[in-house]
Formats: structure tokens, sequence, C-alpha cells
């Protein structure tokens, strides 16, 4: 019996390095690579010629020369969608970039077209506002005119139910790939802040992941250490705040860690982990924070709430966050850790997530339309969860059912 051909569409690429898309990536590989023919793009600005394969774990790997990540990621991801019609059955593509091209796919062939729309993209702070416009006009065109569309939070299921009447399916992130490590004597020397205990994140240094906020607060805690890694030199806002916060030997802005295992080591080994995103959905960071066991003290927003089914520490501000950092005692961020821990190991493992996107994918190859949300006499969605939603900008009628 033939498989069933999936190209996956809009990540950096495979093996992993850093990156959310590119974790999912390798995992359905890695779990679906028996069931389904699968391909994976790349981009060769991250994956030079002698990192280049033809094959990772029975993917086959199909090189592009655009970033994968910006406003080239329109240009990557429109290629690629081209390039898989030629001999995919089902196109899985993780973003909504290519979104522009995709209603030319369901009119003119009969491939099959699974879209996640990760978050909210075109609401981050990054953008300006054409790309903005640009954003919002390729999610409307992906959920529109995917076969199925994926959220990975119930939050951004609820925004698509309004904004487009459609019924998205959730399917989050898995964790499980992350491991706690004890600390060798090496390790110790390498990172002399292992001795004591410490605050942790790590993120992409954006202004939608409050890292100014963050900052902020642990420089008013010099008894506190913070151990923040991320991508500092790539734009003028971590420049600005590295060199605003470099004399505060509290804080320790480390630069990109690729490397699993020093990752691991690093999360699994903290007092607390800070999770500062505002946009978004369930964030992998976040998850596998979680499935690691650490008591998490995440920014509120409706998001993070999901995710961590209210159960986190949660702030808005530097003083919530300096807060919660000097009143709560060990024994309650323990108490909390058990928690998240819990959360995570029912449910965020990529075996399930993997089997969710197998469903999918058989399901789409049997459908030729989509679920949709019609307006009907319902129950009214209260204008106050719009709000704490950051959805209240939708002006559309608020009844809805599935």
């Amino acid at each position: 019996m033939t498989k069933t051909t999936v190209a996956i569409i809009g990540t950096v690429g495979i093996p992993a390095k850093y990156g959310g898309f590119e974790t999912l990536a390798e995992h359905l590989v890695e779990q679906l690579g028996n069931e389904f023919d699968m391909s994976v793009y790349c981009t060769t600005k991250k994956y030079g010629a002698a990192q280049q394969q033809s094959h990772y774990k029975g993917a086959r790997l199909i090189y592009l020369p655009f970033d994968a990540n910006g406003l080239q990621s329109i240009i990557y991801d429109c290629i690629s969608i081209v390039h898989a019609l030629f001999y995919a059955d089902v196109l899985l593509v993780l973003g909504v970039s290519g979104g522009i091209i995709l209603p030319f796919v369901r009119w003119f062939t009969r491939k099959k077209i699974i879209v996640s729309i990760d978050g909210i993209e075109w609401k981050r702070n990054k953008w300006r506002k054409l790309a903005r416009w640009y954003l919002w006009a390729a999610e409307w065109l992906a959920v529109r005119y995917s076969h199925a569309d994926i959220s990975d939070n119930e939050s951004i299921q609820n925004y698509t139910a309004i904004r487009y009447k459609t019924l998205s399916h959730i399917i989050e992130y898995g964790a499980d790939h992350t491991l706690a490590v004890s600390p060798t004597n090496a390790d110790r020397e390498q990172y002399p802040f292992l001795a004591k205990p410490y605050a942790f994140t790590v993120c992409r240094i954006e202004p939608e992941n409050n890292i100014h906020l963050v900052l902020a607060a642990f420089a008013q805690l010099p008894r506190h250490t913070l151990v923040m890694v991320g991508n500092w030199k790539n734009s003028e806002y971590g420049n600005s705040l590295r060199e605003r916060y470099q004399q505060h030997t509290n804080l320790l802005m480390l630069d990109p860690i690729y490397d699993q295992r020093q990752l691991d080591l690093l999360r699994s080994n903290c007092l607390v982990y800070i999770h500062g995103h505002s946009a978004g959905g369930t964030n992998p960071s976040l998850v596998e924070a979680m499935y690691l066991g650490l008591p998490i003290m995440a920014f509120d927003v409706n998001y993070n709430r999901t995710t961590t089914e209210n159960k986190a520490f949660f702030f808005k501000t530097a003083d919530e966050l300096t807060h919660h950092i000097q009143h709560t005692s060990v024994a309650k961020l323990k108490e909390q850790a058990a928690v998240m821990k819990s959360i995570a190991y029912r449910r965020y493992s990529w075996s399930v997530i993997a089997q969710k996107y197998a469903f999918l994918v058989h399901k789409a190859m049997k459908t030729t339309s989509k679920s949709t949300l019609m307006s009907t006499a319902g129950a009214q969605i209260p204008s106050e969860w719009l709000v704490e939603s950051e959805l209240a900008h939708l002006k559309v009628p608020a009844y809805f059912y599935e």
C-alpha cells in the first residue's frame, strides 16, 4: 500500500537546533516516519553545505536559499508550497507566511492543506504596519483555504472561532524530549552559578517577551541571580538591554545555546523558571520547563494561563515579579513545580502530539471541506473574556456553537 506523502513547510529545518516548529518537525518525522512518506523543507541560511544531508531519520530534506524567518519567510514558504505540489498529498504548513498562495492551491489542485497558525503573528510588536497587514491577510487566507487548521492553545481556538467561524483543532507541543541533568565538576567549572539558587529563562530577545521587564525586576534584587539565554546580538533591543544591565553582576545574559544537554542542564537545575512571553499560544519553552518540574512565574496573558491551567505564578509588571521572587517560599515553589510537572506529563508528550497530527492527516485525505462554526442563538461570549484575551478589537457577533 502506497504511503501518504506529507511535506512539512515553514521550519528552519531539521535536525532541530532551536525553535518550536523545528522541534515539532523533528518529532513528527521520528514518530510518524513509518506511517507516512515525509519531506521537510530547510533553509541553507542555517544549514551550510557541510551540514546538509539528503535524509534525516527517514525524511527527505529539501534545501532552499531563503531565510525561514522575517520577511523572507514569505518567499521561502511560497516556493516550498509550489515545489511540494509536484509530489505531496498533504501540505503541513507551519505558520501563515505563505497563506497568500493557498487559495490557488485549493482552486487548481486536489492537494490537502493543513495549517498551524502558531500564535496570532500579526499582533507581534516586532512587525511594522505593512507587515502586520500582510500577516493578518495571510492568516485569513490560511484559515479560509485550508482543509484543517491547528491551534496550539484553547485561547487561539477561541480566537479563530470568533474571527473566522471555523472549528480549529487543538494540538499542543510536546516536551518529553527534555531531560533533568545533574551537573558534573566540569559543568560547575563552566557555570559557577550552578552552585547557588538562580532563576532561568530562555527565549528570543524581543519586546513581546518582556525582557526589559524581567531584567528591571531582577536589577532590583542583587541577591537573586537571573540567567537568561537568548539571541542578544540580533537586534538593537537586545544589544541595548545587554549594555544597560551588564554592570549588574546578578544578571547573566548568555548567548544562544543549541546543545540540548547544556540547555537542559541550565534549566533543570534552576530554582524557578521565568516566562515573559505575551504573544503566541502554547510556547515550547514553557511546556519544556513544566515537564522538567520547574516552578513557573509567567507573564499574565490568557495563553499562559491556559497552558499552565491557571496554576502558575503570574505577573504583569516588574514590581509584581519582584514581589513573587521575594515572598514565595521554597516550599511553595516545590509544591507548584509538582503541579506543573503533572500537567505536562498529562498533556505535552510527543507520542500523543504525533498521533493527533496523524489523525488530522488521515482526516484531511478524506474530506473536501472543513468544519465551521455558524452564528446562532447561543451563549454570548462575555466582553470581559475578549478584553482578557486581548481580542476586544473583534467587532463581530459573539454567538457561536460547534
